[in-house]
């Protein structure tokens, strides 16, 4: 099975997250919740609207602040069932994602960007230091995941 792209999981994940009714920053939350992803309004709203358009959710009244809450419709639970495959892969792909956050990754992540922001101002002494350091980070990450000493 090829692969969806973010922005087709995310898709996905908002239809999956529509069987109660939820408004726009609902959706956000529970994704960071459940998935430890923090997607922007920006990314939200498009997928919404796209989903909107397609009949696979609707507007089924307003919240708090007059927010519109979405729900999905019987197409869109249809579409979830003959998408079943992908949900699942989905699903597993972003519990994966969220233990990687777990096991430090979100400081990885943080760490990288620091060294991609910085990397013009380090010096040849520092470049060989990163470059002994990432290899010995993938040649032990690979070491656990062959489950060797």
């Amino acid at each position: 099975m090829e692969h969806p792209s973010f922005k087709n999981y995310m898709k996905v994940l908002v239809l999956d997250l529509l069987h109660e009714p939820k408004h726009g920053y609902g959706i956000m939350s529970e994704l960071e919740e459940r998935y430890g992803v923090k997607p922007s309004a920006g990314t939200i709203y498009p997928i919404i609207n796209s989903l909107r358009r397609k009949g696979l959710i609707e507007v089924v009244g307003t919240g708090k602040r007059e927010k519109k809450l979405y729900l999905i419709t019987e197409k869109g639970k249809e579409y979830l069932r003959e998408h079943s495959g992908e949900l699942e892969e989905v699903r597993r792909r972003m519990r994966a994602y969220r233990t990687f956050l777990d096991l430090g990754g979100n400081e990885l992540k943080l760490a990288f960007k620091e060294l991609f922001e910085s990397i013009d101002g380090l010096t040849e002494e520092q470049k060989a230091r990163v470059r002994d350091l990432l290899t010995e980070c993938a040649r032990e990450l690979r070491l656990i995941l062959l489950g060797g000493e």
